[in-house]
């Protein structure tokens, strides 16, 4: 959950420091005392795009720090990362192994850069949002939006039906791919016959000379010794002549000092060790005129054996300029001719294409038929709990159906189109959603989709979700992330006035609905709600007011009479009188109190 929210120079805000606990917690005040600006800062931590009005008016960059509980799910990714998979935020920046708090930072300057941390290591942007992805899922007031979209509504049922969509979208890739092989093949037939005439001439002119691999540097090393093969043979005779030949050789002068030596040797022992040295220089020149004796005894010169070489080296160089490569270059080039004339055979082998898209479209329908069989599961059991959630919410005898429509035409999503439908009140027939449903009815709906489909215990919806990541790794990225606003395993829940619009009896529901919520996951919530507030379990009330000049924003924690006084300003305005703070104090008599265990506050610097 998140722990602790500090702002430093972000909008009007010049310091501030927030401490929040488990639970349900509201955030209320004036509108336009800066509610909004600790999502928008929250949100720039977690990796949204910058911008430099949150920079403070007068200060030269904004920084945000939000320090969260260590999901399980993050440490090994942390670890591989080569993040910490824990944080000491009792030492702000000293890293600890050991810890359990993950510290995300970013800060922005008055031209706009950024840069970001986490846990004190510098991290990229993709990065933060990764991790931003298990900690946190903030709902918007027009979070509705998507349910509206056909991709968002199918990636929602997906992952509350646990598919893993990946296997299904890469069997269609492959198969597209298969049957745009063969279409080209079809086209491009005479083409394709014409390029594998022409790399079959190449290669059978190539072949004649069978270039191999590494050969050009053999050839050039055994052309210049057969060159200079008289020259080699002459310093050789004149090297054994001067080591053991004549009677002034290196070996019989070397052997004259060892037997000089050798005789003295016993009267100082500071001489043996010349005469050990000696007997090494003189084994040495030994071995090196038994290599010369060997090396003139094979070695002749080869005129035969230098013409072959000459005309073989002409025939590299001839091709490789006919070519534009250099000599060294041809076996490579001729290896690749070999594999594109292969890989032309295969393209027009038109059978063989046909068996492909045939095999890829059955691999495509049986993972399709997987996937459709978990949705057509979990559709009703969607439908059924979103329903009774909705009894909560003003829409009493209303009705939410998942509806599974098939498709004339197979896509990359499935066999069926998923679409949304609502009936308002009893007895009405479930129409699609955006057609029948109102704006404040829609928020509602998101609301109870959103206390439907999560669970405290890391899971998502009916089933356990196999895979979040592949979904948002395919094309229908945006949609599994619409989805994710609805359907989430993240341990912490904003509400951005999502709750706006509504009033009366449905406004207590969306309130004792949040506290619900908030009894297995941390829900924090901007409301104007009198009953949603009076239901939270931490208060906290921003306001701003002029300073040094300055206006400046201030969030400070309610409880007892001063939390009864803002209950009573969020029922009666400003004017705080007596019915007003009685039916503040009833609200707040009814709410449960608030776990003891819990940390809270503020403090404004």
């Amino acid at each position: 959950m998140l722990r602790r929210l500090s702002l430093r120079d972000v909008a009007i805000v010049r310091a501030l420091d927030i401490e929040l606990a488990a639970g349900f917690t509201v955030l209320t005040g004036e509108t336009g005392a800066g509610k909004s600006i600790l999502i928008d800062a929250l949100q720039l931590a977690l990796g949204a795009r910058a911008e430099t009005s949150l920079v403070r008016e007068g200060a030269t960059r904004a920084e945000v720090s939000a320090e969260f509980d260590v999901p399980e799910t993050l440490r090994s990714w942390l670890l591989e990362a080569g993040f910490d998979a824990g944080f000491d935020a009792g030492i702000e920046g000293e890293p600890d192994l050991a810890g359990d708090t993950l510290l995300l930072r970013r800060t922005v300057d008055a031209t706009g850069k950024s840069r970001a941390w986490v846990n004190g290591s510098v991290a990229t942007l993709a990065q933060l949002r990764s991790v931003a992805d298990h900690l946190v899922d903030i709902h918007g007031q027009h979070a509705w939006q998507s349910l509206t979209r056909p991709a968002a509504v199918r990636a929602l049922l997906d992952l509350q039906a646990g598919v893993d969509s990946v296997a299904m979208v890469s069997a269609w890739a492959a198969w597209r791919q298969a049957e745009k092989q063969l279409v080209y093949a079809r086209s491009q037939r005479d083409t394709l016959a014409q390029e594998r005439e022409r790399l079959s001439w190449q290669i059978s002119e190539v072949d004649k000379l069978a270039p191999r691999a590494q050969e050009w540097e053999q050839l050039n090393a055994e052309h210049q010794r057969l060159g200079h093969a008289q020259a080699l043979l002459d310093a050789a005779r004149v090297a054994l002549s001067a080591l053991s030949d004549d009677d002034a050789a290196a070996e019989v002068l070397c052997s004259r000092a060892v037997d000089a030596l050798d005789n003295v040797k016993r009267y100082d022992n500071e001489l043996s060790d010349v005469v050990d040295v000696l007997r090494g220089a003189q084994a040495q020149l030994q071995d090196a005129a038994h290599t010369l004796h060997g090396y003139l005894g094979r070695s002749e010169p080869d005129p035969e054996r230098l013409a072959a070489m000459d005309s073989r080296i002409a025939a590299w160089v001839q091709l490789a300029r006919r070519y534009k490569r250099t000599p060294a270059e041809l076996p490579e080039l001729l290896q690749g001719w070999k594999d594109a004339l292969h890989s032309l055979d295969l393209s027009n082998d038109l059978e063989a294409l046909e068996r492909t898209v045939s095999a890829a479209a059955d691999v495509w329908q049986q993972e399709a038929r997987a996937v459709s069989k978990a949705r057509h599961l979990c559709a009703p059991k969607l439908s059924a709990e979103v329903t009774q959630a909705m009894q909560q919410l003003g829409m009493a005898g209303g009705a939410f159906e998942v509806a599974l429509l098939p498709l004339a035409e197979p896509e990359a999503g499935g066999l069926e189109a998923v679409e949304l439908r609502v009936a308002g009140h009893a007895g009405s027939t479930p129409r699609a959603l955006a057609k029948v449903a109102s704006g404040g009815e829609l928020s509602r709906l998101a609301l109870a989709i959103a206390v439907t489909t999560h669970r405290g215990d890391g899971t998502k919806g009916t089933k356990s979700t196999k895979s979040t990541k592949s979904t948002k790794s395919t094309k229908g990225a945006k949609a599994a992330q619409d989805a994710a606003d609805f359907n989430t395993r993240v341990p912490t829940l904003i509400f951005d006035e999502i709750d706006a619009g509504v009033g009366g009896a449905v406004a207590d529901s969306v309130g004792r609905l949040m506290k619900q919520l908030g009894a297995s996951a941390q829900v924090m919530a901007v409301t104007h709600l009198a009953q949603v507030a009076a239901c939270a379990d931490h208060h906290f009330v921003v306001s701003k007011a002029l300073l040094d000049g300055h206006t400046l924003s201030d969030v400070s924690t309610v409880q007892g009479e001063a939390r009864v006084s803002e209950i009573a300003r969020m029922l009666g305005g400003e004017r705080l009188e007596g019915t007003s703070r009685a039916h503040a104090a009833a609200l707040l008599g009814q709410a449960p109190e608030p776990p003891t265990s819990a940390r809270k506050g503020a403090k404004q610097r």
